[in-house]
């Protein structure tokens, strides 16, 4: 603590007892910090929550003053004498409260949560029942509303403290439930029906985190005639603090664990969360308990063919596949991988890792993959994402990781955000941007599909697909022609300004506006608030990277923020927000085929020497292929074995038909899943893995934080950690690998990684969450860089002009539609996990083709009617939806033109329709624009 903090604070005496409290702090803050907590029922304490005032459990008498206060919301002064527990009024008080209330909720032996913290307190304060009458007796009790597949509504336990209300319209900005009614009709409502599976509700599970009384519990909780899952009393059989398994976000958890099950998931204070979580981190976890999972380690039958005849059933894999030990199976897959590598040479394996793998596993895949298999072809998802922003990060800035955390938005005075829908793919970082909105953030979103944060926008900028570089080169352009530039920065921190200068010189926005459907008015206003602004920062997704112009698209952001000194300053910044839970520290320990860890090129020879001597090997200094170009490699022959641990090429690959093709070319394929994914059926052996609960190990998330998944489940069956899969593959490639767990091969990465200097295991057992760079063992790590200069040979970042060029493909006569992929909130990826939760599967059951209501009338299509999409690589079936998302706004959600799919639905894999040109930089696909044409199925 600081000297200023101790200077400002505030001492008071507390039954008897003097404390002290912080500026601004309540006397329930103070007391609670200092290891007393007064009852509560409507304020939580956490992050972010206001003080109700309204329940009066916390009542306590201040010295010299007549009425009792809320200790929740007064705060305390100076020389203040408070009675709590020393208090028989306020005791009296409190007690009273509680027993009125206790009239009002079913009796505890048919509680629907019999430990909520409500029973709790009225343990404490003696009370076992209510000398008042029973509302059951008065009036008979609602229904139980169980129209949401995760929540279960029982209002018959609701006490209108208002804690949902607050968790749903303050801390996640839904918006979705509030108070309806007078009186003694008053009760809790949602906004479009009085069923909760009716409203917008997009399941975070906010408000049943925030309820004191089982009114709003997770279903999982509770038995099939409405009682709870535990008795009074009763506990889960474990609590096991992690982090979250899906996106970027890095929300830090606690697994609630029962009989060996998730039964639930609530949000911890964690540096990204601060207790927040989304649908997929509350209520999708138990994949892990699929009947699907593999359990036990799988050869192909040598009579069963390469390519799934008709007759497969992924069910019912003994078709194809029979079971075999582990000896046998590592022996197997060995064997092949090393028959191949000795006859045609390391170039003709490959091997593809997962971010959703730990750090210590994605680093073993590439050491495995560049010292076992003795080539540089590995990759991972990262090149079907953000490739193309990290390329022109790493080229313009010298790092390829985000500048300033998200969190940074409560410093920024306006932010950019372009080609995201945080709502959708980065949930919990969207509740920061909505709540920065509303207290005066100024937010700009730019995207040719309009999304839910259009309504928090000052200015939506719904631009032509493939348009972007036209866009912000005339925002560029603007900057220049009105000098709303910063000179001393630029001169001090930059070069390539001058040539910049030159190329921008006919992008003005009079001439761009055609080209990308933007006024040249609302250009220049856009670019001006931009450049104003104290403090700017700009947030990018896959409708920036996903594209063959990807690397150019970052390229003009990076410029934009050099131009005007928005970089290395609290809320100012570049931040690309990195798609799965783990790409990030993937990335960073190497899982890229033309960089070592900590993106040392492998190109050189003083890079290669370092990791030559720390492994023991000679590494091959050629850089390898990227996923893309390994899948045309192993088409046509070059490419003859593959190590695929995670991955699911088969689904997330641009035109599947080519990589599916590539896939059953293979002379040997070993994949390492959870599930037999739509990748795994074209294997020869598969390897049983290991789910996220059931592993431990670090991960980075979106804002180099780095954290500590814990394991909370057994594995199941006769199933094995990655890392030691990979460490008994590699001692049958002939390594010596003696590694003992996750913590030493942490231990390896910290010598092989500058990156986590002074971020030691110990310090992430106890800290939770450590961001990089970090400057000491004792010091926090870096939410902003880049203050004092870049990490380039110079010092300085420099401008890249990026010139304008057309998609791949435009619209023809028999492909008139513009088709771009992405995923939704309540599935990831490719839908291996996602699809196998009840809960979120139940939400989101099929493939829908989001159309405009322009184009749907124009083809004679109804919405909600079954269509055929058919582009130049395939075609798939889907239904038809007319959407416009933001219902407040004119501006449909798709334009005319336009068509949205996502990707994750086996049964309509938008990857059969994409294009495969790839960025010439990046290496990425062009996932977000190919031609199509939409007819009547």
């Amino acid at each position: 603590m600081s000297d200023a903090t101790q200077v400002a604070q505030v001492r008071f005496t507390f039954d008897g007892r003097e404390l002290t409290a912080l500026p601004g702090e309540t006397i329930w803050q103070a007391a609670r910090r200092a290891g007393t907590t007064i009852p509560h029922l409507c304020t939580r304490g956490a992050p972010d929550y206001r003080p109700g005032g309204n329940c009066r459990a916390c009542m306590v008498e201040i010295d010299g003053e007549r009425n009792l206060a809320p200790s929740c919301s007064r705060q305390v002064s100076a020389g203040m004498g408070v009675r709590s527990d020393t208090s028989e009024r306020a005791l009296n008080s409190r007690r009273l409260v509680i027993e009125l209330l206790l009239a009002e909720q079913p009796a505890r032996a048919l509680a629907h949560d019999r430990n909520a913290s409500f029973w709790h307190w009225a343990e404490q304060l003696g009370l076992q029942g209510s000398r008042f009458p029973q509302r059951a007796s008065r009036v008979p009790p609602p229904p139980a509303d169980r129209s949401h597949p995760a929540m279960t509504v029982q209002l018959d336990a609701c006490i209108h403290c208002q804690l949902c209300v607050q968790a749903c319209r303050d801390i996640q900005a839904n918006d979705v439930i509030g108070m309806a009614g007078r009186g003694a009709a008053a009760k809790i409502a949602f906004d479009v029906d009085d069923a909760m599976g009716d409203s917008s509700c997009v399941g975070c599970g906010e408000c049943v985190q925030a309820c004191p009384t089982g009114a709003l519990m997770a279903t999982t909780m509770l038995a099939a005639d409405g009682s709870g899952l535990l008795a009074a009393g009763e506990t889960v059989d474990r609590v096991v603090p992690s982090v979250c398994p899906y996106c970027g976000v890095g929300c830090q958890i606690d697994y609630q664990v029962r009989n060996e099950q998730i039964v639930a998931v609530t949000g911890r204070n964690g540096p990204a969360n601060r207790e927040r979580l989304c649908v997929k981190g509350r209520f999708g976890f138990d994949y892990v308990h699929s009947p699907q999972r593999l359990l036990k380690p799988l050869i192909r039958r040598d009579d069963a063919p390469k390519i799934p005849d008709a007759a497969f059933d992924p069910a019912n894999p003994s078709t194809h596949f029979r079971e075999a030990s582990w000896d046998e199976a590592l022996q197997r897959a060995a064997a092949g991988l090393r028959s191949l590598r000795d006859g045609h040479g390391g170039n003709a394996l490959a091997g593809f890792g997962s971010a959703k793998c730990s750090n210590e596993e994605a680093y073993l895949f590439q050491k495995l993959v560049r010292t076992g298999f003795t080539t540089n072809n590995v990759d991972h998802c990262t090149r079907l994402c953000h490739a193309s922003s990290v390329a022109a990060l790493i080229e313009g800035v010298g790092s390829g990781a985000v500048s300033a955390s998200f969190m940074q938005i409560d410093n920024a005075e306006l932010a950019i955000l372009i080609g995201c829908n945080p709502e959708a793919n980065h949930p919990v970082a969207s509740t920061f941007f909505k709540r920065a909105a509303r207290k005066g953030t100024r937010l700009i979103v730019i995207d040719p599909r309009r999304h839910g944060l259009a309504r928090f926008a000052d200015e939506t900028l719904q631009f032509r697909p493939g348009s972007d570089v036209a866009l912000l080169n005339a925002m560029l352009h603007t900057l220049v022609d009105e000098e709303l530039f910063d000179p001393a920065y630029v001169a001090r921190h930059t070069s390539g300004f001058e040539a910049m200068r030159a190329h921008l010189a006919t992008y003005s926005p009079e001439a761009m506006a055609e080209v990308c459907g933007i006024a040249a008015g609302k250009i220049r206003a856009v670019a001006r608030l931009y450049a104003r602004s104290k403090a700017s920062m700009i947030f990018w997704g896959m409708g920036i990277s996903q594209h063959a112009h990807g690397t150019d698209n970052a390229r003009c952001l990076i410029a934009l923020a050099l131009m005007t000194g928005h970089i290395g300053r609290p809320g100012t910044g570049l931040h690309p927000l990195r798609g799965q839970n783990n790409v990030q520290g993937a990335s960073d320990a190497g899982l890229i085929p033309m960089v070592l860890p900590d993106y040392l090129p492998i190109s050189l020879a003083a890079n290669r020497a370092r990791f030559e001597k720390l492994w023991g090997v000679t590494l091959d200094p050629q850089p390898g292929l990227t996923v893309v170009e390994i899948m045309n490699a192993a088409a046509v022959g070059d490419i003859r074995g593959m190590y695929i641990v995670g991955e699911n090429p088969a689904m997330s690959d641009p035109d599947l038909k080519h990589a599916r093709q590539a896939l059953a070319s293979l002379e040997h394929l070993v994949v390492q899943d959870l599930f037999l994914t739509e990748t795994a059926i074209y294997a020869d052996v598969i390897l049983p893995a290991s789910a996220w609960p059931e592993k431990e190990g670090t991960v980075t998330n979106t804002n180099r934080q780095v954290q500590l998944g814990r394991q909370a489940l057994p594995l199941p069956g006769d199933t094995r950690p990655d890392w030691w899969i990979m460490q008994e593959l590699a001692r049958r490639l002939d390594l010596d690998w003696q590694y003992d767990g996750p913590a030493a091969v942490y231990a390896e990465m910290r010598q092989a990684m500058p990156s986590l200097a002074n971020i030691s295991r110990d310090r992430l057992e106890r800290e939770g969450s450590v961001s990089y760079p970090c400057a000491g063992d004792d010091q926090p790590g870096a939410d902003v860089v880049f203050a004092d200069g870049f990490p380039t040979p110079s010092g300085r970042a420099g401008f890249v002009a990026a010139a304008l060029l057309p998609p791949d493909e435009q619209p023809s006569t028999d492909y008139p539609l513009v088709l771009s992929t992405g995923r939704l909130l309540e599935h990831w990826h490719t839908g291996a996990m996602t699809r196998r939760s009840a809960a979120l599967d139940a939400l989101e059951p099929a493939a829908v083709v989001t159309a405009s209501d322009e184009d749907l009338r124009r083809l004679g299509i109804a919405d909600g009617e079954r269509v055929r999409l058919i582009t130049r690589r395939g075609e798939i079936e889907a239904t038809a939806h007319a959407d416009p998302a933001v219902a407040a706004h004119a501006d449909p959600a798709v334009a005319a033109g336009s068509l949205w799919l996502p990707f994750c639905f086996h049964e309509a894999a938008a990857n059969r329709l994409t294009n495969p040109v790839l960025d010439p930089f990046g290496k990425i696909p062009e996932f977000k624009y190919c031609a199509v044409r939409m007819e009547r199925a």
